[in-house]
């Protein structure tokens, strides 16, 4: 990238983060990854939607995969948070070389974490489905090949975090769209194909899921690799920048570790939960993993609200601007709820439908109908929630939304769930998901405001 550095001599110009109308820049950093984050839900859901097809016990393979996948996830994105995070903060304060370094440490963070989940998904995929259903050999079966391969290959899933977020960190997010859409839709013309045996490939069923998530990933990465070569000047990757750098990495998990826990407990949530339903039937569990593909259409479009919101704080509170510090965590919480309202109403309305498209028997609807009734009421706070943790991690105060996260999760959603069971009634174990996320929209408003206060003593103490 060294024929994208700015000629010597030259002024710098000033990154559009910092000087661009606040509504204007939310809008055209968040629209593009709001578009593809919906994307991504889509390609999630069509997965889920091929795979029921073959069997219940196929949707309960993958739906079960889900904690490690997501665990998997967590630590890619974390990371990614904490790259996104120092590197806008580092371009908004005019470090040029500690963007660039941070961008080389994520890079090599991402190479390592790689190898680290190839690991796990070799040798501990048949052990975590034997511990959830061993009372089905063929969920046992199907699981263990699916994970095999998304864990096996997830090389190209850490490649894409990384380097999408090195274009949303210096606000090219419409690029960044660009290699999701890819990725998405590589992966959503290459299902039925592998699933079905379409077209003259094997017929691979569950496996060929996994095959097109993974081509999905390689290309939507390959494509993030190139447009940062190509398109982004504002960072210089270099080969000899892909390292361990102590000052870099301590940053980058500063931010990334809180945020990788937080998202990490959701894996040993929806782990807790499959084992608490699994106890009434499989088909509970079919219902729990479907709600989850079916809500990642209202929760993604927050997320990547949410993205397209952390580079504009980082810089912004970087470079000291209060005032655009406000008024976009301001706007970004009421766009979030908003969405989150949206998303309240259809599950409200429309319960059937949504769980048609898994191919629900008789037995998955009845129990579906109530139970995305019951837990999309914890939507309507859900988006402050988010909005809140991360500008606590946008500014250097990653330990609040941490605890956020394991008081909602563990500390009361799935005790809460745990004790309802006990009641032997399923419908009442929905109600533990209301329950958690006043929990956490109380202690998101605490936090929230003490962050606040104290960037504000900060810059002022920064100006004085």
């Amino acid at each position: 990238m060294n024929e994208n550095t700015p000629a010597a001599g030259a002024a710098p110009q000033e990154n559009k983060m910092g000087v661009m109308p606040v509504g204007r820049l939310l809008a055209g950093m968040a629209v593009p990854m709001m578009i593809s984050m919906l994307v991504q839900a889509l390609y999630n859901v069509v997965d889920s939607v091929f795979v029921s097809r073959i069997s219940e016990n196929a949707l309960n393979a993958v739906s079960l995969a889900f904690p490690l996948q997501s665990l998997m996830i967590a630590v890619g994105a974390g990371t990614a948070v904490g790259i996104n995070a120092l590197l806008s903060r580092s371009l908004g304060e005019k470090k040029q070389e500690m963007a660039d370094r941070a961008a080389g440490a994520g890079i090599f963070l991402s190479l390592c974490s790689a190898v680290v989940f190839a690991l796990i998904g070799i040798f501990l995929s048949r052990p975590f489905f034997m511990a959830q259903a061993k009372t089905v050999p063929e969920i046992v079966e199907m699981g263990t090949d699916y994970t095999r391969i998304c864990l096996g290959l997830s090389v190209g899933i850490f490649c894409q975090f990384c380097f999408e977020r090195l274009l949303q960190s210096t606000g090219r997010t419409t690029l960044a769209m660009f290699t999701q859409l890819i990725g998405a839709i590589t992966n959503i013309v290459l299902d039925p194909i592998f699933i079905f045996g379409l077209c003259g490939a094997p017929r691979l069923g569950v496996t060929g899921a996994a095959v097109a998530t993974v081509l999905g990933q390689f290309v939507g990465a390959g494509l993030a690799i190139l447009l940062n070569f190509k398109h982004n000047p504002d960072i210089n990757l270099r080969l000899r920048l892909i390292r361990f750098d102590k000052t870099a990495v301590r940053e980058i998990y500063r931010v990334g570790i809180p945020s990788i826990i937080m998202q990490s407990i959701g894996s040993v949530m929806t782990f807790g939960m499959n084992k608490i339903l699994f106890v009434f039937t499989p088909t509970a569990t079919a219902v729990f993993g479907a709600y989850f593909k079916i809500q990642s259409f209202i929760f993604m479009p927050v997320f990547g609200l949410n993205n397209g919101m952390v580079p504009i704080i980082s810089y912004n509170y970087g470079a000291a601007r209060l005032d655009r510090v406000k008024r976009t965590v301001r706007l970004t919480i009421c766009t979030a709820m908003c969405i989150m309202t949206v998303g309240f109403a259809v599950f409200q309305l429309a319960p059937a439908t949504l769980l048609s498209l898994f191919d629900a028997s008789a037995e998955m609807t009845a129990i579906g109908i109530p139970a995305l009734r019951i837990i999309s009421i914890s939507f309507l706070l859900a988006g402050f929630c988010i909005i809140s943790g991360s500008v606590c991690q946008a500014i250097g105060n990653p330990m609040y939304s941490m605890v956020v996260s394991i008081c909602r999760q563990l500390v009361v959603l799935l005790p809460a769930a745990w004790l309802l069971a006990q009641t032997g009634r399923l419908e009442l174990v929905w109600w533990s998901f209301p329950i958690a996320e006043i929990a956490s929209v109380t202690l998101s408003a605490i936090f929230l405001r003490r962050t606040m206060r104290a960037v504000e003593a900060e810059i002022s103490a920064r100006e004085a």
